[in-house]
């Protein structure tokens, strides 16, 4: 529900708050005193269009904002997080929006700064407004066959339909993609195939990575590292000065000076094995050496084969691995581009059997709409009568389509006020207060299947009175029983069927006019509902009257909607 709606300098508004009830909230107030500021108010949480114009004279911005508490917030905060915004903690979700006279307007959910397209789309699952203005979901053609669907429990023929509509858009896609256009599919063959045998041809392996470049680069310093290698062995193992000849005239003497230091044995074993690791390291280093190759002809041949690998790289990836994942890709391709015949009459028997149950099942899902569009129909005429329009009728028009994703039908909900005129499209429509009881009777039918929680209605009441206004007054309230209702009116026999009442008065302040708008208790109540009855000049016999008129209307019973 819609629990406080906050306004700052928009229109004559200088600063107001207003904390709706569950139920049916009532707003009144004299022609002219703020009641469309509300209106404007959500109209704007809501996403629509701003009008800098609306800021109040002398103040640098304006600001809206609404709290509503969710019930069920699963919904919308699947809206959320799809927009990267924060859930509702604990159902509460805040909107906000500020208009600026010198820059750029803002907005927010929950704190965290969104677009006016995220507002729409998460206010069309909270609010639905009925009035002189554009924000009517009921005026959608998807939302209406949605209702009837909903009214005709139509549920699962739609779900069943669906099923078999997206595998034959599924198979349809796969074919159109798979068929193309056939020299373009020619051309990516030949291409395909160059491409799959230049890097077959290639013969890659992951040794063409960096062992390729070590090989290059032992092979192009083969000279010097031979040359190196020579002194080392030489030194190691060589002549009278080398290190294997140092440790043999030191075992020998070591030898002779364990007779005289019995310690010197350990020193004896500590140089045989210096001996032993020097003549391994000698042996180890000329069998590597022995593998060096200085051959020009070598290099020539790595730096081809180098220059290969980069080509490959520039062309199909990075690395090796790359390149090699490339083939395969291409490779499976290739192979379905060459098998595409074969595939494309496969597909072309799915796709006939997927369209004789579409089409199957969109004949049972007509069937079972064009009963629902029946009883809506009556159901709303009844109500509509109810509202004043004695000979009206309404119908829900289904027409034929080519099957789509909600089946193969359209709907229009179609309205002739009067005997012998044509029906007319619910948009068509030129009288608002037309349309918003038309609206009212088409909510009180299917408020169970309206999933949108909160209402509002902007004067449904438009050019009627009498009872017709108390019909308006207990359909709101019954309406009241599925959904939070809010309704600016100026009937009092609508006003006093309010579970909450708000009134909106109008006085200057500083030489500046002020709107403010309040909860009315009892007494007040009554005084209010005198002030519509009669005017400013509260007789006590108008009052009495108040009083009376509140009385009855709140004690009673509230008709099932």
């Amino acid at each position: 529900m819609l629990c406080q709606l906050s306004v700052k300098n928009l229109a004559i508004v200088e600063a107001a708050q207003v904390d709706f009830t569950a139920g049916l909230n009532v707003v009144t107030g004299e022609t002219g005193s703020g009641k469309s500021v509300l209106i404007g108010a959500l109209s704007l949480l809501l996403g629509e269009r701003a009008d800098k114009g609306a800021i109040r004279g002398g103040a640098a911005e304006a600001v809206a904002e609404a709290r509503f508490e969710l019930a069920r917030p699963d919904a919308v905060n699947a809206l959320l997080d799809e927009a990267g915004l924060p859930p509702c903690e604990g159902g509460q979700l805040i909107i906000r929006r500020a208009l600026a006279a010198a820059s750029a307007g803002r907005c927010w959910i929950n704190d965290a700064a969104t677009t006016l397209q995220t507002l729409r789309t998460v206010g069309q699952q909270l609010v639905d407004m009925h009035g002189p203005y554009d924000h009517q979901s009921l005026l959608a053609a998807d939302f209406q066959l949605d209702l009837l669907d909903a009214f005709g429990h139509c549920d699962s023929r739609r779900a069943a339909y669906r099923e078999a509509y997206d595998a034959w858009r599924a198979s349809r896609r796969e074919r159109e993609t798979l068929a193309g256009d056939s020299a373009s599919a020619d051309e990516e063959i030949d291409r395909l195939q160059y491409a799959i045998g230049e890097i077959e041809a290639a013969a890659l392996t992951e040794d063409d990575e960096e062992t390729l470049v070590a090989r290059h680069a032992e092979a192009a310093n083969a000279e010097a590292i031979l040359s190196l290698g020579g002194t080392i062995g030489a030194a190691l193992d060589g002549d009278d000065a080398s290190a294997q000849h140092a440790l043999a005239v030191a075992q020998q003497r070591l030898a002779e000076l364990v007779h005289l230091l019995p310690e010197a044995e350990e020193w004896l074993a500590e140089a045989r094995s210096a001996a032993v690791q020097v003549q391994e390291l000698s042996r180890t280093i000329n069998d590597r050496l022995q593998r060096i190759e200085a051959d020009p002809g070598l290099i020539e041949q790595l730096e081809a084969r180098m220059a290969t690998v980069q080509k490959l790289k520039r062309r199909f990836g990075s690395t090796v691995s790359d390149v090699l994942a490339a083939l395969e890709r291409k490779t499976a391709r290739l192979r379905e581009l060459q098998s595409r015949s074969e595939r494309l009459a496969a597909l072309d028997g799915e796709i006939a059997r997927h369209e004789a149950l579409v089409r199957e099942r969109a004949a049972t899902l007509s069937r079972e709409r064009q009963g629902a569009a029946g009883r809506l129909a009556r159901a709303i005429t009844r109500e509509l009568r109810d509202l004043g329009f004695a000979k009206a009728a309404f119908e829900a028009a289904l027409a034929p389509r080519d099957p789509g994703p909600t089946g193969a039908d359209t709907v229009a909900f179609r309205f002739a006020p009067n005997p012998g005129e044509p029906a007319s499209a619910l948009r068509d429509i030129a009288s608002s207060g037309e349309i918003a009881r038309v609206m009212l009777a088409t909510k009180s039918v299917l408020a169970e299947h309206d999933r949108i929680p909160v209402l509002i209605f902007d004067e449904i009441d438009a050019n009627v009175g009498g009872e017709i206004g108390r019909a308006v007054g207990r359909k709101l309230r019954a309406l009241a029983r599925t959904h939070q209702v809010v309704s600016i009116t100026h009937l009092p026999q609508v006003a006093a069927y309010g579970h909450s009442h708000f009134a909106v008065a109008k006085h200057t302040r500083n030489g500046r006019t002020c709107a403010t708008i309040a909860a009315v208790d009892a007494e007040q109540r009554a005084a209010e509902l005198a002030r519509m009855l009669g005017g400013a000049d509260l007789t006590p016999l108008l009052l009495e009257h108040a009083r009376e008129m509140l009385q009855t209307c709140q004690q009673e019973p509230t008709p099932r909607s």
